[in-house]
């Protein structure tokens, strides 16, 4: 018998497996951690099946998240992401990204980890994490956040009563 999803998930194979394997699993990887902030910065104005069909690429042309190497992404370097038909070329989320990588580098020198300081985060003041994000962060905005946060497990994601997910969690 066929799971019951969430209705969103149900349109293509990368939205179920997401759905059901990543979707509001906690993690502790940097890495990861990292990526995820982008693809949701990358999907503002875009569908999450979008950027999901185009992962494999964006890992490829950001060095599979590696944030100290895109730190250092020079002019050169954000040309040919612009130029990179297989990511969402918008130079405002490419720079945004180059400045996150840049943050994330300086808040593990502080931290240790950037898993650290996601662990001090007060995840119960929605405000003050809007704040701590905004001012560390670019291109980050409460509907971005709140996605990273659910999809990282952080937040509580709202699954639909049917969907077997919701049985789980609650």
């Amino acid at each position: 018998m066929e799971k019951k999803r969430c209705k969103w998930a149900c349109y293509s194979k990368e939205l179920m497996d997401y759905h059901d394997f990543e979707y509001g699993f906690k993690i502790t990887d940097d890495r990861l951690y990292f990526e995820r902030l982008i693809l949701e910065i990358f999907q503002a104005g875009l569908s999450w099946s979008t950027i999901l069909k185009k992962r494999d690429s964006f890992r490829n042309a950001f060095d599979d998240f590696d944030f100290y190497k895109i730190a250092n992404y020079d002019e050169v370097k954000i040309n040919m992401l612009l130029n990179n038909s297989g990511i969402i070329r918008n130079r405002r989320k490419i720079e945004a990204t180059i400045y996150n990588a840049g943050r994330v580098v300086d808040i593990i020198n502080e931290n240790e980890s950037f898993d650290n300081f996601i662990k001090r985060l007060p995840l119960n003041d929605k405000n003050e994490i809007l704040k701590i994000f905004k001012s560390n962060f670019k291109f980050v905005g409460p509907l971005i956040i709140e996605e990273f946060l659910m999809s990282v497990g952080l937040w509580e994601v709202r699954h639909e009563k049917e969907c077997f997910m919701y049985k789980i969690k609650n």
